[in-house]
């Protein structure tokens, strides 16, 4: 079971709870002060001068800081809600917070999770589409899922009808790891036709939220679960959608973090294509055929007898990042014996771990050990 830090979750609750704060603003201000509890005993002037803070805001975080104690018997509550649901609380600050979700503009600061994100799934794609596939938009999802899990490759959705359903089913079915991200609380699943499938997920791969318990499944939440979708993914793949769908919510903001877009080509006669072809012609995303084509972009190697997976250092590294990133691998390894396989010194090694780090493809553990993320 995990162990949560209390005051520091309280404090987490109290200020995004907070009117006017959101993730870019919470972590701005965390860049200014040390922890969320520091934001939380600053007096008036202190907020004011750390920036993007007006008179009003600075009251209402002053007056959320006098409910402390309100807030910490609800976090308390909370804790104890989620653990008896079998899930827990994962924040942006835990080790095992998402590497590739770290990197977007805005990171939901808390996830709620049923089941378990591992290092496995830090190769990811999603897979997404619209809720009324045709048959051609039902094959390519499962062809396309059963080819990336079957390489080790997670397939993260949404868990809505259609597409996401196919993809996650076919990703179990293969034997392989999928994430669903849902726009509700893990005790409200939607469609509620999916709850069996949700808990198999949680079985061999999570369920996910931004949102507390008891939270309903209204539209405004899934366009910001798509961001998450496409945060947590390398990159991904469109497989049928109309052009103001859901899943080019997911195309657009994984196009905004440069990542990969990925689009099956459609029938030009169908609605369902529509929103496919229009990422292939106009805003960049790559046509895919086969699985091999998203390896080929990913830079992820798959030896013929698929028994083993390869990934290539990205071409723009240094000399000295290629070094080091191929020393790394899935197994953590102290710094110290990192920089003696990388033939450099400790301070130097850590620099470039940093910049590593800053590029995704680093993730530091506690006692300064370091795996790759892809």
């Amino acid at each position: 079971m995990r162990e949560y830090d209390l005051k520091e979750l309280t404090s987490l609750k109290t200020l995004l709870s907070t009117e006017g704060i959101g993730p870019v603003l919470f972590l701005n201000l965390l860049s200014k002060f040390s922890s969320a509890e520091e934001i939380l005993s600053a007096s008036h002037s202190e907020l004011k001068s750390a920036g993007n803070i007006g008179n009003t805001l600075a009251k209402r975080i002053i007056q959320a800081g006098k409910k402390f104690r309100d807030f910490q018997t609800e976090t308390e509550n909370e804790i104890d809600a989620v653990s008896k649901l079998g899930g827990e609380i994962i924040t942006f600050f835990d080790t095992d917070y998402p590497a590739l979700l770290k990197q977007i503009s805005s990171p939901p600061i808390a996830l709620y999770v049923f089941g378990s994100i591992t290092e496995e799934d830090a190769n990811s794609v999603a897979i997404v589409g619209t809720r009324r596939p045709t048959s051609y938009g039902k094959r390519q999802a499962e062809r396309f899922s059963k080819a990336l899990v079957e390489n080790s490759i997670t397939i993260v959705s949404g868990l809505a009808r259609g597409i996401d359903t196919i993809a996650h089913n076919s990703a179990l079915k293969f034997g392989g790891r999928t994430i669903a991200v849902i726009g509700s609380g893990l005790d409200v699943i939607y469609p509620s036709e999916n709850k069996k499938l949700a808990r198999a997920i949680a079985e061999s791969g999570a369920v996910i939220s931004e949102y507390p318990l008891g939270t309903k499944p209204d539209a405004q939440n899934f366009p910001k679960r798509n961001r998450i979708i496409a945060g947590l993914s390398r990159g991904s793949l469109i497989v049928e959608t109309k052009i103001n769908g859901g899943a080019m919510y997911t195309a657009n903001f994984a196009l905004e973090q440069n990542r990969e877009v990925f689009a099956v080509p459609g029938n030009i006669e169908v609605p369902q294509s529509e929103g496919t072809n229009f990422l292939i012609k106009k805003s960049g995303a790559k046509l895919v055929q086969t699985a091999q084509d998203i390896f080929d972009e990913l830079n992820i190697f798959i030896d013929a007898s698929n028994e083993k997976r390869e990934v290539r250092p990205p071409s723009d590294l240094t000399l000295f990042e290629q070094q080091i990133f191929e020393a790394l691998s899935s197994t953590p390894i102290h710094v110290d014996k990192l920089a003696e396989s990388a033939k450099m010194n400790t301070s130097e090694c850590l620099v470039h771990l940093l910049t590593l780090e800053f590029k995704g493809l680093v993730q530091q553990h506690p006692g300064k050990t370091f795996t790759r993320t892809i």
